[in-house]
């Protein structure tokens, strides 16, 4: 069972899905649903098409180069059956997988890391913008972060005490032996 690509998106097209066009030149196009069949007749271009890998590639929202991408390509050559050896080759598919994962997680935090800044940025312009609308919800918001602080000195004063007669009662039974 062979797992293709599309042609148009690069999702996976399984065996019995999607539709395969065949060019008089006899080169062959697999496309994984209608959607993308259609934008190739429409003679659309991936790269410019937001929801395409290709799109996300080109404009750095996905990792581009990796040596892990080599292990993706195409090989015709057949290979005699063995046990041993498909077992390797699947643990060694399974490690591949994994590191491309961790490096896909370090590309996504690292081209984040900025946005972070902006996001706040932008949710303090905001907030400048409708200062008016925040000031009751703040009013009311030091009313119930005086009502915990109270709650917590509250609990802390009897943990105090709890732990001081503890102290005292240990200190009496040790008296008494």
């Amino acid at each position: 069972m062979r797992i293709e690509k599309c042609y148009f998106c690069s999702s996976p097209c399984y065996p019995g899905h999607g539709v395969m066009f065949v060019r008089n030149d006899s080169k062959t196009f697999r496309f994984c649903r209608s959607k993308c069949h259609r934008n190739f007749n429409k003679k659309r271009n991936p790269r410019k098409v937001a929801w395409t890998k290709a799109y996300r590639k080109t404009r750095g929202k996905e990792l581009a180069v990796d040596s892990t991408f080599e292990f993706e390509k195409r090989r015709n050559r057949p290979v005699k059956y063995d046990r041993n050896l498909m077992g390797k080759t699947i643990m060694a598919m399974q490690r591949v997988e994994q590191i491309k994962q961790a490096r896909e997680e370090r590309f996504h935090a690292n081209r984040m890391k900025d946005a972070k800044a902006e996001k706040v940025k932008q949710a303090r312009v905001e907030i400048e913008k409708h200062a008016e609308l925040l000031a009751p919800a703040v009013a009311k918001r030091e009313e119930v972060m005086q009502n915990v602080l109270d709650s917590a000195r509250e609990r802390i004063a009897t943990r105090k005490i709890r732990a001081a007669e503890k102290v005292a009662l240990r200190g009496s039974e040790n008296m008494e032996e």
